[in-house]
């Protein structure tokens, strides 16, 4: 009864997040309970589910030796992009908050302008062309450094680091723009308490006054650079193919859509997609417990 008094309690406040609440349930819940169900049966989408128990994620681990390669490939694009597009949003906010309004937005609109045209993928094909009129590759043979074009984009020795290159030149999103924000809501009298109790550098600054006071924001953009960094598939499916030359730079992502969407084995996708679930899920809880030792809460 307790509940139901809450709820005629506060009704109109139930009301306002009932339309939320369906379509997170119809888009959300209901999808992710139902991928869980799906993984542990046989389904191809044209006969019913057949329950096969723990038979996709043995196949998984112990006898999908290109899983393995993809799930390497992907946490080789969380632990180099997300890190590496994560401090530099922070670092290029914490620059363009020093300069006053106008010239900030126009530095803003510059830095995030790549995720708002990130769809252009002709632009890096271009650049990374394997033959001779592709900008790098015409570059180093006017330079003497090659004697003839590599084929970037197909060749397994090189194709995951170009992606890798193109996914941080993406990387200036959300998160970027919440410590943009986050920067020009700082306590001004904090600061001058801690030049009185004896900060004497901008680097003090950030770590002692400047961090603490952008926890939020901070958890914010780590939640976004990982999901970013976990969930790459259309740059790589754009540049390399689906799949790429003996699966050099798939990800768990890009494994997931082939099985899904190409062979419709969903119950095999959806063990592939609980894996990566759990594998966000527990990066997410490692990140937060490092950030809070910031927090000033």
């Amino acid at each position: 009864m307790g509940l139901i008094e809450d709820i005629k309690k506060n009704k109109a406040s139930y009301l306002m997040i009932a339309p939320y609440m369906l379509l997170f349930t119809i888009f959300t819940l209901i999808p992710v309970i139902s991928s869980i169900f799906l993984s542990f049966t046989n389904y191809n989408m044209l006969q019913p589910p057949k329950w096969v128990g723990w038979a996709n994620y043995i196949r998984l681990f112990l006898a999908d030796k290109i899983f393995i390669k993809v799930l390497r490939n992907t946490f080789i694009f969380a632990f180099l992009t997300g890190p590496l597009s994560y401090f530099m949003s922070f670092f290029l906010a914490w620059f363009i908050s020093e300069f006053n309004p106008k010239i900030r937005a126009i530095l803003t609109l510059i830095f995030y302008s790549p995720s708002l045209a990130g769809n252009v993928f002709f632009i890096w094909a271009f650049i990374f062309s394997g033959d001779a009129y592709g900008l790098i590759n015409g570059w180093l043979m006017r330079l003497g450094i090659l004697k003839e074009p590599i084929n970037w984009l197909q060749d397994p020795n090189y194709v995951l680091w170009v992606i890798i290159i193109v996914q941080l030149w993406l990387s200036l999103g959300a998160g970027f723009l919440a410590f943009v924000a986050g920067f020009q809501n700082l306590d001004k009298e904090l600061f001058e308490a801690g030049a009185i109790d004896g900060i004497k550098n901008r680097f003090q600054e950030l770590f002692y006054i400047t961090i603490p006071q952008m926890a939020p924001q901070l958890m914010f953009g780590a939640v976004m650079q990982i999901g970013a960094s976990f969930g790459v598939s259309t740059v790589v499916i754009a540049l390399g193919g689906l799949p790429t030359r003996q699966y050099s730079a798939d990800t768990v992502v890009t494994y997931l859509i082939d099985y899904g969407t190409v062979r419709f084995e969903m119950g095999y996708a959806s063990a592939i997609a609980v894996v990566l679930f759990i594998a966000m899920l527990i990066t997410n809880k490692v990140i937060a417990a490092i950030l809070k030792r910031y927090s000033t809460e």
